[in-house]
């Protein structure tokens, strides 16, 4: 049998050493890690509007005219109804499903008409226009 008095184990101030170690590292790693969080969402909501801007662009060279803002990005998932209508419109559709952005929101399109132009952005972290910072609209045309 083993004796308690020869069993070898930590010692209070070895644990608290760790301890101390462990909190030094979370204090310089955490912050790190907690800031990229903002930039990774930034990142997704800019590959998100490529990939809707590309699914537009694919919309107009089938049907010649953009979807009305009547119609929004839904138009690049189902037929849309209404005017313009969308006669070459893929059966496949252009989008497997429209894409919330990196905070839950929708994203925002609005075609003026018939100039061909049209907005699509994310309103950010705080879903209202303007801001700044993770709250910063993100638009298409910053790509």
């Amino acid at each position: 049998m083993r004796n308690i008095k020869n069993s070898q184990g930590f010692t209070l101030i070895e644990i608290m050493v760790v301890i101390v170690i462990l909190g030094v590292l979370a204090a310089l790693v955490v912050p790190n890690v907690m800031g990229r969080a903002g930039e990774a969402r930034v990142k997704a909501a800019m590959a998100d509007l490529s990939a809707i801007d590309t699914a537009l662009k694919m919309y107009k060279m089938d049907n010649f005219v953009y979807p009305s803002s009547d119609q929004g990005l839904q138009a690049l998932v189902s037929r849309p109804s209404g005017f313009p209508e969308a006669k070459n419109w893929s059966p496949d559709g252009y989008l497997g499903k429209m894409p919330k952005d990196p905070w839950g929101n929708e994203y925002q399109y609005i075609s003026p008409g018939s100039n061909g132009a049209y907005d699509l952005f994310s309103l950010g972290a705080d879903g209202k226009p303007g801001g700044e910072g993770e709250a910063k609209d993100i638009s298409v045309a910053e790509l």
